[in-house]
């Protein structure tokens, strides 16, 4: 069966809601040779990989096999660079101007080599912004919890993570995206106040300081406060989906959309801001609640 990706795949709601609908619509079949068209697509932010590896994750357990056609040269060599397509049998390409972060996929208790994926691939950017060895800490810390929210609420089989760096764009911004497929925000939500709440208000909730669908002695929910005040100074971006909800935090505004398919598990993409000169610390650099 042939796949016809109809254009360039974008980190904003259009390109999650048709990754979405992706999902829902090849989730079906078994025992299918699936071809991914690409003479459409110029580009892709290729950050997205962890999403569409999060798709190919679902066809492969259904016993379904992939292939390619028509690849653009650029967006080829992306994905090629980001380590995507060397699982399909495309060699490696190198990344003379660092701008990928590698498509990699983590069973739940790989803890340590997620962290060091942390450090080595997105922190250790050199345009990241400046900002103090502990807040570093702090960010990675808050970054692992989203991994760990995968493990413990997600019980998923992976979890897979990518990124991208577009240097040429004003804000110079850096793409980190999470994706598992396993259960959903709304999901867990739902049962923990036991009464239906919809995707996007259910990430709501989630992300609000103080709730939580854990239980004892492990408390805490998408663990992103840091992360949260970080963006906001940055004028990063925040984006979220899972189950029928989309979620996005910039500006200090809170935008929510309803997704036409639900996805079947949760994504989170950071965007950093790397035109950033400024310096970041905590206020105190014993209070790990604020950032100066």
């Amino acid at each position: 069966m042939i796949i016809k990706i109809p254009g360039n795949i974008k980190s904003n709601f259009e390109g999650y809601n048709y990754l979405c609908s992706l999902y829902g619509n090849l989730s079906i079949y078994r025992f299918t040779n699936f071809v991914f068209d690409f003479k459409n697509v110029g580009f892709i932010e290729a950050n997205l990989s962890a999403f569409i590896g999060a798709i190919f994750e679902l066809l492969e357990s259904n016993n379904n096999t992939i292939s390619f056609q028509n690849f653009d040269s650029r967006v080829l060599n992306i994905l090629r660079k980001n380590l995507f397509l060397i699982q399909y049998g495309f060699p490696e390409a190198i990344d003379n101007y660092d701008t990928t972060l590698v498509y990699k996929k983590f069973n739940p208790n790989a803890d340590k080599d997620f962290y060091e994926y942390i450090q080595n691939q997105l922190l250790s950017k050199p345009d990241f912004p400046p900002h103090s060895e502990q807040l570093g800490k702090k960010i990675s810390e808050n970054i692992f919890e989203l991994y760990e929210n995968a493990r413990t609420h997600g019980l998923c089989n992976y979890i897979h993570v990518c990124g991208q760096f577009f240097p040429q764009k004003n804000l110079k911004p850096l793409h980190f995206t999470i994706v598992d497929k396993g259960v959903t925000i709304k999901e867990n939500v739902a049962n923990y106040l036991n009464r239906y709440i919809n995707g996007m208000d259910a990430i709501e909730w989630a992300m609000q300081v103080g709730n939580t669908t854990k239980t004892g002695s492990n408390p805490g929910g998408l663990g992103l406060g840091i992360i949260f005040e970080f963006i906001e100074k940055n004028k990063g971006k925040i984006d979220i989906v899972s189950s029928d909800g989309y979620y996005e935090f910039s500006n200090n505004n809170v935008s929510k959309k309803q997704l036409d398919y639900p996805f079947d598990g949760t994504m989170v993409n950071l965007r950093f801001n790397l035109n950033d000169k400024s310096y970041y610390s905590l206020v105190d650099e014993e209070d790990f609640e604020n950032i100066f």
